[in-house]
Parts: structure tokens; C-alpha cells; sequence
């Protein structure tokens, strides 16, 4: 299945309405007791989370009758709608706030992540930017692109390709499982550059928009990548997972890197991934 432009103006609207209506009046004013830890200190849920989800989710519905819809905070509840994924005609997966560690924090580096999945193919994306309210958009086969308020457009391209040790990025190593964990971290110096902002939100709209040439991320829950893999490969990227395999929606281990293309890619996953680069 395929979604039209049109169609994809109303999922942005959607985002963005969610942004204005329910994440922004909270944020730096969320109410005592309205933070909440998840699976860890850094794995948030708030009131704007569950509230955005809710706008979002109605809204999907209305605009694509008989769709699935699988948001992060329904999925935490209830972990088999992930199973719906693989085999729906039109599925969307939503991260209503994602970067809630920083939203509830005051840090204004969040965004509101929406993807389309086709029988287990990732068809169309939009991540939205609250703060600065504009939408980063994909349309597979179609290209990426961002988009203002008022519908000003300009194309997304990724960095041009570097050596290893000349590429910056985001790493995010905090979910790797021990030695590869030590193994990583270890081999960062090797790089050009590299952080972790705890959105992917705005790394995938920083990596598509070159202003980074690589992302790095173990965990992969679909509402935190579907919509940033397409739009980083339809601003002409390429990503594999850490075995070569191409990217699964429905998967949420084996890695991920993302980088400018294959070649790079090789060089990143020699520099990070082997252990005989290892620093000794």
C-alpha cells in the first residue's frame, strides 16, 4: 500500500496538532507526580506522552479507517500489538514524545515520531519537531524533505561520505549488553566525533539533513526508528543492521547503523564492532 502526499499532510497536521495541543502547554509545567520511570531512570512516560498518544491514535483512525495503530505507551501496556505489525495491510507506529527524558527534564530536544508500515514494510514517515514546529517527511521511493508551518519545503540530503576516523555521530551505547558494550565505548576515540542526544527524533532528522554523518543504536523499538530510517534513506542514506541484514520493523535487537552509504558503513562497523579495533 502505498500513502499520497496529501495523506501525508494529514498525519504531519496530526503531529502537529498533538505538539500544539498536548505537549507544548506541559512542557516545562508538568504537575508533581506526572513523571514516571518505565524500564529505567532514563525511560520516561509522562501526561503529554499518554495525552498525545490518545489525539494521535483517534486521528489515525479517522483518517485511515481499519488501520493498525501501535504507540509506545499501548505497546508498553500490552507488548503483542507489535505482533500486528508483520502481516498489517496499514499499520502506524507512533512515539507521541519521544526524548521524554529530556522533554521532562526542560531540554528542548524532543519530537513527535510517526511511520507507516505496509505488510511489514516501512512506507511513509513524519517527525515532528514541537519546539521548532516544523516536520521532517518520507515517502519510500519518493525522497525526504522538510517542511515548515507555513509549507515551505526543501529537500534532505545526508553528508557526503568521510573516512572513519573523520565521521561524527550519535552512539547510542546505553543498551548494548556486556563485552560489546566495553568493546564500543572503546573505540570511540577512533572516530571524528560522537554523543548521544536520547532522541531519535532529531537524530534522525540531524543525520538526513547532514549535519552528522552516522547514527548508532542496539534497541530498536519500531516507534523509535521506523520513521527515521526512511527518512534517512530516502535523503540517501544507507543502514544495515550489525550483521548486514537490512532494517525489520518488526525486530528489535541486532543493531543498527546508519551512514552516508555502504562504504562507510563497512568502515564504521570495522572501526566499532570488531574486536580486533579494539583500544587495548
Amino acid at each position: 500500500m502505498t500513502l499520497r502526499a496529501s495523506q501525508m499532510a494529514d498525519i504531519a497536521a496530526l503531529a502537529r496538532e498533538a505538539g500544539q495541543r498536548e505537549i507544548m502547554p506541559r512542557f516545562r509545567n508538568l504537575a508533581p507526580g506526572t513523571v514516571l520511570t518505565k524500564s529505567g531512570p532514563l525511560d520516561l512516560v509522562t501526561e503529554a506522552d499518554e495525552a498525545a498518544e490518545t489525539v494521535i491514535t483517534a486521528g489515525l483512525r479517522r483518517l485511515f479507517p481499519g488501520c493498525v495503530v501501535v504507540g509506545e505507551e499501548a505497546a508498553t501496556r500490552d507488548p503483542t500489538l507489535l505482533k500486528r505489525l508483520a502481516g498489517a495491510d496499514l499499520a502506524f507506529v507512533v512515539d507521541p514524545v519521544d526524548g521524554t527524558a529530556n522533554f521532562a527534564s526542560g531540554l528542548a530536544l524532543f519530537g513527535v515520531m510517526v511511520a507507516a508500515i505496509s505488510h511489514g514494510e516501512v512506507v511513509a514517515s513524519v517527525i515532528h519537531d514541537p519546539v521548532g514546529d516544523d516536520s521532517a517527511l518520507a515517502l519510500r521511493g519518493e525522497g525526504a524533505w522538510m517542511e515548515t508551518a507555513a509549507g515551505a519545503r526543501r529537500d534532505l540530503r545526508v553528508k557526503a561520505p568521510a573516512a572513519a576516523g573523520e565521521m561524527a555521530g550519535n552512539v547510542a551505547w546505553r543498551f548494548l549488553p556486556e563485552p560489546l558494550r566495553t568493546r564500543v565505548c572503546g573505540n570511540l576515540p577512533k572516530l571524528g566525533g560522537s554523543w548521544d542526544y536520547r532522541c531519535s527524533a532529531h537524530e534522525y532528522r540531524m543525520v538526513a539533513d547532514g549535519h552528522c554523518h552516522f547514527l548508532f543504536f542496539n534497541r530498536l523499538y519500531p516507534w523509535d526508528h521506523a520513521p527515521g530510517w526512511l527518512l534517512h534513506r530516502e535523503a540517501g542514506g544507507f543502514s544495515a543492521q550489525f550483521d548486514g541484514r537490512g532494517y525489520d520493523p518488526t525486530r528489535t535487537d541486532g543493531g543498527l547503523i546508519c551512514a552516508p552509504d555502504q562504504p562507510s558503513w563497512e568502515a564504521l562497523r570495522a572501526v566499532l564492532l570488531d574486536e580486533s579495533e579494539a583500544v587495548r
